[in-house]
C-alpha cells in the first residue's frame, strides 16, 4: 500500500471485516485496523438509510474517540433491505432460512454507508444497490447454511461467495454489496485529503 497523499495523520479502518480490509487496500492507501464493538440494533421505526448511515458514523466516531486526535477513522456499515425491513446477521439457521425465503425470487436493496471522522469533523456517503435473486429452494437454503458462510453476513448471504449462484442481476455497486463501496469511499477519502487520487469530489 502507498503512503497517504496528505499531510494528515494515520487512517484507521474501524472494522473487523477482512473483506473491507481487502477492498480498502485496493485504493492504495495506508491504514491500520481498529474494530469497534457498538450496539447495532435499529431504533424503532428507523428508516433503513438513516440506520446504515448512523451505524457507519457511530463506528467512525467511536474509533476517533478512542484514539488521539491525529487520526482519521473510517467507519462502514452494510445492510440488506426487503419490503422496508432491515435484515441483519442471522442469529441461527432458522433465521437464515427465513431471510433467504424472503429474498428468494425477488429484488432487494443493499445499503452500504461509509463515514470519515477526523479532527476537522465528519463526512459520509451512501451506496444503494439492487440485487435480484432467483428462486431458492428450502433444501438449497439448508445446504447453504451448512457451509457456514451466511452466519456473519447481513441478509444471510455473501455475494463474493457461494451465494453468487443465487444472484441473477445486480444494479449498482458490487463492492458496496461486499461491504465497502469503493466509488463512494474513494470520493470521500479524496474530498477529505486522504485518498489516492487528489481532486475527486472537489469539482
Amino acid at each position: 500500500m502507498t503512503e497517504l497523499n496528505s499531510a494528515h495523520s494515520e487512517l484507521v479502518l474501524a472494522s473487523a471485516s477482512p473483506r473491507r480490509r481487502e477492498l480498502l487496500a485496493v485504493l492504495g492507501v495506508r491504514f491500520s485496523v481498529a474494530p469497534m464493538d457498538i450496539d447495532e440494533r435499529a431504533h424503532p421505526g428507523e428508516d433503513p438509510e438513516d440506520y446504515v448511515r448512523r451505524m457507519a458514523l457511530t463506528k467512525a466516531q467511536a474509533g476517533f474517540n478512542r484514539a488521539d486526535t491525529n487520526v482519521a477513522v473510517l467507519g462502514c456499515d452494510t445492510t440488506v433491505v426487503i419490503d422496508g425491513r432491515i435484515l441483519g446477521k442471522p442469529a441461527d439457521r432458522d433465521e437464515a432460512r427465513a431471510m433467504l425465503a424472503a429474498l428468494s425470487g425477488r429484488v432487494h436493496r443493499v445499503l452500504s454507508a461509509v463515514a470519515l471522522v477526523d479532527a476537522a469533523g465528519s463526512a459520509e456517503r451512501l451506496s444503494s444497490t439492487e440485487v435480484a435473486f432467483r428462486a431458492i429452494s428450502a433444501a438449497e437454503a439448508d445446504a447453504y447454511w451448512q457451509t457456514g458462510e451466511p452466519a456473519d453476513k447481513a441478509g444471510g448471504y455473501a455475494i463474493q461467495g457461494l451465494a453468487a449462484c443465487f444472484i441473477s442481476e445486480i444494479r449498482g455497486s458490487y463492492s458496496g454489496v461486499v461491504g465497502l463501496p469503493l466509488y463512494e469511499t474513494a470520493e470521500l477519502l479524496n474530498q477529505k485529503g486522504y485518498g489516492p487520487i487528489p481532486g475527486i469530489g472537489q469539482a
